[in-house]
């Protein structure tokens, strides 16, 4: 596995998002979640993950209602495990990261309901 993101770098993003478009929805970007693998796999914690997708995006955008499961929030969430396997991670150059793990959706919750095409 490769050296953590804080040692090799010497910084924690603030704030991660897929950026997904026409050129990279195919791959290598996919999805939020995806790109939340790549970024465990380089060793980022899962508390300062679900962070820099969460709370951090929503203090940025000066939304308190996003980012939270607060009384009074959107009430969104997405549902995810961790898988063990065999997973392989590309960038945009082609440029491979190996992983034994990858966060999988379970499902997700849109406004306070289960979103039925979402359950794995």
């Amino acid at each position: 596995m490769p050296a953590p993101v804080r040692a090799a770098k010497g910084f924690v993003p603030d704030v991660i998002s897929s950026d997904v478009h026409a050129l990279n929805i195919n791959g290598p970007t996919y999805n939020l979640l995806t790109t939340l693998s790549k970024f465990y796999a380089m060793g980022l914690g899962l508390p300062e993950l679900v962070r820099t997708a969460t709370t951090n995006p929503a203090r940025a955008l000066h939304r308190p209602e996003l980012g939270t499961l607060r009384i009074g929030a959107a009430a969104d969430a997405t549902v995810f495990d961790i898988e063990d396997g065999t997973f392989k991670f590309y960038d945009a150059l082609g440029e491979v990261l190996d992983s034994r793990q990858r966060l999988r959706l379970r499902a997700t919750v849109v406004d306070g309901a289960l979103s039925r095409s979402s359950i794995g």
